[in-house]
């Protein structure tokens, strides 16, 4: 990042042989216009002292689209004044001395249909380990229309989840086995049989249960399944579990998910960890046969968690919904896991909205047409319970999959009893919204009526209490609504 003072800005000392600043190369254009069809991105740049906060955007537009180090003549054998990404508005960032928004926009010719390797690749696949930045994060991401039928979208969507389980009108109800190790085939299977027994739709797999020495995957698929099959005849309602076919290799996925076919399942489930061709080619799978396919966001907050530098979940979400998967773990406000109320709303706005406006407040820098891709159905798990209902309802709204684990399982009279608490909880709230009530501010009490007549919520109740996990978010918004004058 030479200062290139003594470089002519003509056409012929464009390029000429040296290193120039990358605003002089191309990389920076104020004026610049985004097309319909451009791909935007936000990054937020911290850059070192004294790199000017331009010459940074324009760099980073440089090194992740057609820029290196120096001047190289071979971009006169392209469309080079194409193929530049622009950098286009730097803004400081409200109450962050020394990070600024940069706006930058590729054209749509950069990028192979359809994949999100390719999209990454260039968006974050060199530039963050650049050094005239203290560090950089990728916070949202405008995707034209052109861009997003070029991928098929969630392969089952909320609308057909919901006619599959002949569950209308609340959320949906799950919870993950506990303890995620250790258990044997047939134990496995007894936890999920008292949990979809007691009133829950689903049961599933964590996301380190593969095949270990304790439990073969094979026969976790065989006990689930019986398991599902007996609780579907013994209650009458549509029941699943997602079995983990997360393995080392796509063949080894392809297998397990084959079984888990054969043996009736509707749903199977993966890891973000197995990478985004592999997400991809599971949906395309998922899609051939007509399966759900659930995705754990495993391994998401080593680079989504810290607001100066990684990438912001609500880009993981836009690019799992581009890649086909039907459910993702998106937060759950008050669990154990992060989660800022604004910052979530913005997330599950992306899984669940055909078009989103910009929403600053909530994270949303751009208007998002998803161009009737399917719905994405977010997932809250980790860290509630049944004394939560109201607030989770308030939060979340209702085209969600609310997972009780220990939730569940930690009932003091049993897996059954847990599944059932959280079942009239949640029944009890949503028929409190219907009639009217004030369900947020009435919750507890409208809990407490229900347990009077259902043993199992009010052990539920004085069990949990009160516990939440209450501390400050890492991820929050950086803007705030403004006070209404009157």
């Amino acid at each position: 990042m030479a200062d290139g003072a003594d470089v002519k800005e003509t056409p012929r000392g464009r390029y000429s042989a040296g290193v120039m600043e990358y605003r002089k190369m191309g990389y920076w254009e104020p004026d610049y216009e985004p097309k319909d069809t451009d791909i935007i991105a936000l990054f937020r740049i911290t850059p070192q002292d004294g790199v000017d906060p331009v010459e940074a955007a324009a760099a980073v537009a440089g090194e992740s689209s057609t820029a290196t180090w120096t001047v190289v003549w071979t971009d006169r054998l392209t469309a080079c004044e194409k193929y530049r990404a622009k950098a286009y508005r730097v803004d400081p960032v409200p109450n962050a001395e020394g990070q600024y928004f940069a706006y930058i926009a590729y054209d749509l010719d950069l990028f192979e249909p359809g994949s999100i390797a390719n999209l990454t690749a260039s968006i974050i696949g060199n530039v963050f380990g650049f050094k005239p930045l203290k560090a950089l994060r990728l916070e949202d991401m405008r995707l034209p229309v052109a861009y997003v039928k070029t991928f098929q979208g969630p392969a089952t969507g909320i609308v057909v989840e919901r006619e599959r389980l002949q569950v209308w009108g609340r959320p949906l109800l799950g919870a993950t086995v506990k303890p995620k190790l250790g258990l044997s085939g047939r134990n496995y299977g007894r936890v999920v049989y008292e949990a979809l027994k007691g009133g829950l739709d689903f049961t599933k797999d964590d996301e380190n249960i593969n095949s270990q020495p304790f439990m073969h995957w094979r026969d976790r698929f065989l006990y689930c399944m019986e398991a599902v099959n007996k609780a579907a005849a013994a209650t009458g309602e549509v029941k699943g579990t997602y079995l983990n076919v997360t393995a080392a290799t796509m063949e080894d996925m392809y297998e397990r998910a084959e079984f888990a076919k054969e043996l009736g399942s509707t749903i199977v489930m993966i890891d973000l960890v197995i990478g985004y061709t592999a997400i991809q080619s599971m949906a395309k799978w998922a899609r051939r046969n007509d399966m759900i396919l659930h995705l754990h966001r495993a391994g998401h907050s080593t680079y989504t968690r810290q607001r100066n530098h990684g990438v912001s979940f609500r880009v993981i979400t836009k690019w799992m919904r581009l890649a086909g998967v039907d459910h993702i773990h998106a937060g759950t406000v008050v669990g154990k896991l992060e989660g800022d109320p604004a910052t979530t709303r913005g997330f599950y706005d992306t899984c669940r909205e055909d078009k989103v406006p910009m929403k600053l407040e909530n994270g949303i820098f751009f208007d998002q047409d998803w161009a009737s891709l399917n719905k994405l159905m977010p997932v809250a798990s980790g860290g509630i319970h049944a004394g939560q209902m109201h607030q989770l309802i308030d939060h979340l709204g209702e085209d969600v999959v609310l997972q009780f684990g220990g939730g569940t399982i930690g009932h003091p009279q049993g897996i059954a009893a847990g599944a059932t608490a959280n079942r009239v909880a949640l029944e009890a709230m949503i028929f409190a919204r219907n009639a009217g009530r004030d369900y947020l501010a009435e919750g507890p009490a409208i809990l407490a009526e229900a347990a009077r007549t259902c043993t199992p919520l009010r052990q539920a109740l004085d069990t949990w209490k009160d516990v939440t996990f209450d501390y400050a978010s890492t991820d929050a918004p950086d803007f705030v609504p403004s006070a209404t004058v009157s």
